[in-house]
């Protein structure tokens, strides 16, 4: 029998009225949103579905994106479609840890509150993060290795796509080598800080208190890390992966690899954008990947997987 994956983006996704046709056609969806509201002190709906200023600031972020994720993802298990298997890119994965019951909705929502503090409080300023395509992994870590600065890889996307992250002054110097080392283009992202480094270390140190006050519990399906690219069988090793997760790469590819392995033929990429699908496409072109980011989406996919 055919497996599915749900995948779920990370931040950088997200836009003003993402998820709002889910709103407005289900009341589960509706749930979600109010529930998230009420755990953090936010209007959830109006952060999405409004015009303003917040939704690209790190801590608002990601709590918006985590809600809208969870509140399609209630909807589509709603409709009868489910997964064999979870992961979610980076903020992603706690969409992830929903879907798999590995944690509660609203120890999720207070947790990514909190997580998105920490986050954009830890180095406001000064950091950078910039995509290289074209060049092989051991490149780019050889080079970053060398490197003065604090610079290293944040995420393996798929074949020809890496992002690197760390100082400001050590991502450019290091995006200059790389572009002499091969690399076709070294591409500066618009992000708020320099995530999935070290320099975020202390904010996993500040999460980590919170993580130990939750109770993880197991899966009802496997759910793999960003940070080992592997099933986590034990709930118990669940907080301290999400504490090394803020500062350690994301091993997305590898996460991919690991699921087409254990014999996954569809993914179903949840939420805004199409970011994911487009890096499972390139990492093999031999399954079928579904994005829900509409309400009709989620209809097409029934259609398909049902």
């Amino acid at each position: 029998m055919a497996k599915i994956a749900f995948i779920f983006p990370g931040q950088g996704a997200q836009y003003i009225g993402m998820g709002q046709d889910f709103f407005e056609n289900s009341e589960l969806c509706r749930e979600v949103y109010q529930k998230a509201s009420e755990c953090t002190g936010i209007n959830i709906e109006e952060l999405c579905f409004q015009e303003n200023d917040r939704l690209n600031i790190t801590e608002y972020t990601q709590i918006a994106m985590v809600t809208t994720e969870i509140a399609m993802l209630r909807a589509i298990e709603e409709k009868g479609i489910k997964a064999d298997v979870t992961a979610g890119l980076s903020l992603g994965e706690y969409a992830a840890l929903a879907a798999c019951g590995a944690c509660r909705d609203k120890d999720i929502f207070r947790l990514i509150r909190k997580r998105g503090i920490y986050m954009q409080e830890a180095y406001p300023v000064g950091g950078a993060m910039s995509a290289v395509l074209g060049l092989d992994a051991a490149v780019i870590e050889k080079i970053c290795k060398e490197h003065a600065g604090v610079v290293g890889i944040a995420n393996y996307n798929c074949p020809g796509q890496i992002v690197i992250s760390g100082e400001e002054a050590a991502v450019s110097d290091a995006s200059k080598l790389l572009l002499e080392a091969g690399a076709k283009r070294c591409i500066p992202l618009k992000v708020s800080g320099p995530f999935h480094s070290p320099l975020l270390a202390i904010a996993g140190t500040r999460l980590k208190e919170d993580l130990l006050s939750l109770d993880f519990m197991q899966p009802s399906y496997p759910y793999i890390s960003n940070v080992t690219a592997d099933v986590v069988s034990d709930p118990n090793d669940i907080p301290k992966l999400l504490e090394m997760q803020v500062s350690s790469s994301v091993r997305w590819q590898q996460t991919i690899e690991k699921m087409i392995a254990d014999g996954v033929t569809n993914f179903v990429e949840i939420g805004p954008g199409k970011t994911l699908a487009g890096f499972v496409k390139k990492i093999s072109t031999e399954v079928r990947v579904i994005n829900i980011e509409k309400y009709e989406d989620m209809e097409a996919a029934a259609a398909i997987l049902l």
